[in-house]
C-alpha cells in the first residue's frame, strides 16, 4: 500500500502581533513607567503589566492609573501612543521559536500576514525591524478598517487581500477576541498559549480549533488545524 501523504501547512496564516509574534511587553512597560515617573509615581513591574498588553493602551493605562475615572484614563491614550511610538521595538523581541516558524512557512510557500488591533502606523514600524517588509503578505491594524477584532471584518479583508478564501486561512492569536473573530470569519484558529492573558482567562472556553503551548510546535504541519481552500 502507498504511504499516506505527508501533512502540509495551510495555504495561508494570519497572526495577531503583540503577544503572538512579538513580545512587546517590555516596550509597553518603558512607556507606562515614563508616564508614571513624570507624575511622581512609582514604576510598574513587568508582571503587573504583562497580562493586559494584548488588551491595548486603555487596559494598560488602567493598570498604571487604577484610581482615575475611565474617561480621564482614556484621555491619556494619545500620550501613551506618542511615547510608545518613540521607542517601538527597542525593547521588544520575537517570542522564542517565532523566527523559525515563519521561516518554515516561507520555505513551504505558505502566505502569512498580520491582523492586529494595534494602530496600523505602529504595527508597520515592526516590519522593517524584523525584516518582514517583503515576507508579510498583508497587515491590518486596529484602525485600518471601520471594525476591529473581535469583528470578523479585519480577518476577512486580510484573506481577500492575500487572495485566498477565509477557510483557507488559519488565524493565530493569544486573546479570546482573536478566536471569536476567527470563528465569525469561518476561519480555523489557533490559541497561542505563550502570549498575554489575565490569570482568570480560560483558553479552553475560547473554543479554538487548536491550543498550542509554544511557537516551535507549529514547525510541524500536523499541529495546524485543517484549512479548506474551497470554503
Amino acid at each position: 500500500m502507498p504511504n499516506p501523504p505527508s501533512p502540509s501547512f495551510p495555504p495561508a496564516m494570519l497572526f495577531d502581533l503583540d503577544g503572538t509574534l512579538l513580545d512587546s511587553a517590555p516596550d509597553m512597560l518603558v512607556t507606562a513607567n515614563a508616564m508614571l515617573a513624570d507624575r511622581g509615581r512609582a514604576p510598574l513591574t513587568l508582571a503587573q503589566l504583562r497580562p493586559v498588553v494584548s488588551k491595548g493602551a486603555r487596559a494598560m493605562l488602567g493598570v498604571a492609573f487604577p484610581e482615575l475615572p475611565t474617561a480621564e484614563r482614556d484621555a491619556h491614550v494619545p500620550e501613551f501612543l506618542d511615547r510608545y511610538e518613540r521607542i517601538v521595538g527597542q525593547h521588544a523581541r520575537l517570542f522564542d521559536g517565532v523566527a523559525a516558524m515563519l521561516a518554515a512557512l516561507d520555505a513551504a510557500g505558505s502566505a502569512w500576514g498580520i491582523v492586529s488591533n494595534k494602530p496600523e502606523y505602529l504595527a508597520r514600524r515592526v516590519l522593517p525591524q524584523q525584516g518582514w517588509e517583503t515576507r508579510c503578505a498583508v497587515l491590518i491594524g486596529g484602525d485600518t478598517l471601520a471594525e476591529r477584532k473581535p469583528h470578523p471584518l479585519p480577518l476577512l479583508t486580510a484573506a481577500e487581500r492575500i487572495g485566498v478564501a477565509a477557510g483557507a486561512c488559519v488565524y493565530v492569536g493569544d486573546d479570546q477576541r482573536d478566536i471569536v473573530a476567527a470563528r465569525a470569519a469561518g476561519m480555523p484558529s489557533v490559541a497561542a498559549l505563550w502570549g498575554y492573558r489575565l490569570h482568570d482567562d480560560d483558553p479552553l472556553a475560547w473554543q479554538a480549533d487548536v491550543l498550542v503551548d509554544a511557537p516551535r510546535q507549529l514547525l510541524d504541519p500536523a499541529a495546524w488545524p485543517a484549512a479548506s481552500p474551497s470554503s
